[in-house]
Order: C-alpha cells, then sequence, then structure tokens
C-alpha cells in the first residue's frame, strides 16, 4: 500500500452534488420512511388485558410529557446536525459531510421503523391504559373472560396500546448515540493521554438522552423494561450505522471517515504509477541531451 501524501487534501466537491453517489442508500431510506408510515396506521397487536391487570396500568390519565413529541427530533436529528454543519464549514470536509448526514439519518430512520414494528407486534399497553379506556373512572370487564371493554376514545385506546419499546427513548438514543461516537472520533477522545475534558464531552449528549429515557417513566407513559428496550434499540443501531462510515473512535485513523482514506490511497497510487511511467520515459530534452554526448 502507498504512504498516503497527508499534506494533499483529499479532491473537493460539492456536498449535495456528493450525496448522489450514495443514491440507493438514500432510496433504501425513504423506503424506510414509506413503511413508517404504514406501520403508524397498523392496529396494534390486541392484547388480553384482564381486571387484575389493571392494578399495574391506573396512572394519571394522560400526563403531560416532560419532554415533548416535537422536542425529540431537535435532540436526535437538528442537535448533531448542527455539530456536523459547524466541522464542515470550520474545515470544509466533504469528505466527511457526507457520510456522518447519511449515518446519522439512516441510524434514526432505522431505529424509528424498527421501533414502530415492534410496537405494533408486541402491543403492550401503557401504565396508563384504565383512564384510556375508562375515561369517567369506572372499569367495565367481560364476564366470562374478565377482558377490559374499553369505552373511551378509540384512537386513544390505539395509541395506548404501543408502549413496547419507547419511542423517545429509541430515536433519542439513535441520534445523541451517534452524536457521541463522531464526537469520540474527533476529539480522539482514546489517543492514551487520559483527558478527562474530553469524556465529558462525549458523554454530554448521553446526560441529554438519559433525561428523555427517565422522564418517559416519571410522566407514567412507559414501563421501565420499555425504557431500557428503547436505549438498546438506539445505542445498537447508531453503533452499527456508525461504524458502516468510520473506523473505531480508538482506531489511529478514527478522526476521519473510511472514504477519505480510500480516495487519499487512490491519489496515491495514480501519482506513483505516473512517476513510475515518467521515470521509465525520459522527456524530450533528456532523449537530446543524450544524442549529443
Amino acid at each position: 500500500m502507498p504512504d498516503l501524501e497527508w499534506e494533499s487534501p483529499a479532491p473537493r466537491s460539492h456536498p449535495f452534488k456528493a450525496a448522489t453517489m450514495h443514491k440507493h442508500d438514500w432510496l433504501i431510506l425513504l423506503l424506510l420512511l414509506v413503511i413508517e408510515a404504514i406501520l403508524l396506521m397498523i392496529e396494534p397487536f390486541r392484547r388480553l388485558v384482564i381486571e387484575d391487570m389493571m392494578t399495574d396500568m391506573n396512572y394519571p390519565p394522560l400526563k403531560t410529557n416532560t419532554v415533548l413529541f416535537w422536542a425529540v427530533p431537535i435532540l436526535a436529528i437538528l442537535l448533531p446536525f448542527v455539530v456536523f454543519l459547524i466541522y464542515y464549514f470550520t474545515r470544509d470536509d466533504v469528505h466527511d459531510f457526507r457520510p456522518v448526514i447519511l449515518g446519522i439519518i439512516s441510524s434514526v430512520v432505522l431505529t424509528a421503523t424498527i421501533t414502530n414494528a415492534l410496537k405494533d407486534t408486541v402491543g403492550r399497553p401503557r401504565p396508563d391504559l384504565f383512564c384510556r379506556s375508562f375515561p369517567h373512572g369506572i372499569g367495565v370487564f367481560d364476564t366470562m373472560m374478565k377482558d377490559v371493554i374499553c369505552h373511551g376514545d378509540l384512537a386513544v385506546i390505539r395509541k395506548g396500546c404501543k408502549s413496547f419499546p419507547s419511542g423517545h427513548t429509541s430515536w433519542s438514543f439513535a441520534g445523541l448515540s451517534y452524536l457521541s461516537w463522531y464526537l469520540a472520533g474527533k476529539i480522539r477522545a482514546f489517543d492514551r493521554w487520559s483527558h478527562i475534558a474530553k469524556l465529558c464531552i462525549i458523554h454530554f449528549p448521553w446526560l441529554l438522552v438519559a433525561f428523555v429515557a427517565i422522564s418517559r417513566v416519571d410522566d407514567y407513559w412507559r414501563h421501565c423494561q420499555d425504557v431500557f428496550a428503547g436505549s438498546l434499540l438506539g445505542s445498537v443501531v447508531a453503533a452499527f450505522c456508525y461504524l458502516q462510515f468510520f473506523p473505531y473512535p480508538n482506531d489511529m485513523n478514527g478522526w476521519a471517515p473510511r472514504t477519505f482514506f480510500h480516495t487519499m490511497e487512490e491519489r496515491n497510487g495514480v501519482h506513483s504509477s505516473a512517476q513510475r511511467v515518467n521515470s521509465s520515459h525520459p522527456q524530450q530534452p533528456q532523449v537530446e541531451a543524450s544524442f549529443r554526448g
């Protein structure tokens, strides 16, 4: 493998023009968004909920979310985007911008699709199902099976059967875990110099996402298991999506995407080949000088 010429910058191109190189990846993400929209409209699995089970689902009725729904995309997507844009405009590095944007969108979209597929399949009731099913506070149950007979708003009840896993948590972990991986590579947090400040920087996104996860339990919108599953799902997907485009942060080349090093190797390979051709074919002045001699 030829040595990399670090003083020679990689070829530059416009970020949106360069994005067409991954057009098939963008098409797959668009397909996943369509699947996500379909999953949101599907009726979830209807579990048998008997009267004795209602003791664990009789929490305060539809308590206000501490972290509102619109705040999740801001934390999971917009905040990392701002960090990526700052780095891009500071370094003008399109070879970093392209994969990091594709990676975080893949992380969030994949997580959202898997989350909603599990919600519809599992159909676990939320902790406030009693108040959703019986807005007037009087429970009605089947005399034979003791199953709950809901008489509340059907849309509200339908959402009450989508507790596992937590969407707020999985989305937030998918975006902010990806940001933590990215920051760890960029600031070289594992360069063996043992800087505690670097660890604080890469753990800040985890602090934000932990607040989101805990709020879901505190607001009685999710069970603890729902939050744990959502955090695990988002973290694993984020790790896979990041490592698809970047080396491990503790790697010597963990500060740049894989495409950067491939491009540099190709450039240096072409440059070395050109040098070999020039050395084996003397230039015209050299030929003339040899004849004069």
